[in-house]
């Protein structure tokens, strides 16, 4: 179910709860992730997503799961994939019971 409230991007999070608490920089983050600092500052600034791949980068230098990157990046693409497609409107739900 989509939510009325846009979620918030991967990347607030990190920036928030973990790159200002510790006062660490984007280019700290990216020598810990082994990524380049444009790819770690992309996504902070929420020009990027999340990959599968970033996602157990994140994971294991947060100490989190990969699930919990990727659920954040999907729940932000969906929300606003619904904002932004008005063809969604036009699709009427199919009735899946046999008649």
């Amino acid at each position: 179910m989509i939510t009325k409230r846009k979620p918030r991007h991967p990347g607030a999070l990190i920036k928030r709860q973990y790159l200002e608490p510790l006062k660490m920089t984007n280019t700290q983050l990216a020598e810990i992730l082994d990524v380049s600092r444009k790819t770690v500052s992309e996504i902070v600034n929420e020009q990027a997503g999340v990959s599968p791949t970033m996602a157990l980068r994140l994971a294991i230098a947060f100490q989190t799961t990969p699930e919990l990157w990727l659920n954040l990046q999907q729940n932000y693409d969906l929300w606003n994939a619904a904002q932004e497609s008005e063809s969604l409107k036009k699709i009427s739900p199919i009735n899946l019971q046999p008649s």
